[in-house]
């Protein structure tokens, strides 16, 4: 099971394990981070699971879609390890995977 490493916004940090096939934005949720809204449940409509991305992780990351994209252009917050965390897959390759939510737009 693949461990998520998850950063609140006061910066405390919090190991949680993510099932594989999960969502990065649904292992947060289930873990009871109050803090990713997540409205949409997952499908990329709203932008509210925004967090940012360790960096060392950018290659093995899916491409952002044009939708993924799209939205994150709507967060005045938005970095360059930006991304949607309903759009990222948890699996073993993920292990290790530090994210830290993103501020409310």
């Amino acid at each position: 099971m693949p461990k998520l490493i998850v950063v609140n916004r006061a910066g405390e940090e919090q190991a949680v394990d993510g099932d594989n096939g999960l969502s990065v934005m649904e292992v947060i949720r289930d873990s009871g981070f109050d803090e990713l809204l997540a409205l949409c449940g997952g499908c990329c409509s709203c932008a509210t699971c925004h967090v940012y991305v360790d960096p060392a992780f950018a290659d093995i990351l899916p491409t952002l879609s044009e939708d993924e994209n799209d939205l994150l252009d709507s967060s005045e917050h938005r970095t360059e390890t930006s991304r949607l965390s309903c759009q990222l897959v948890m699996s073993d390759a993920l292990d290790g995977l530090r994210v830290t939510i993103a501020p409310e737009d």
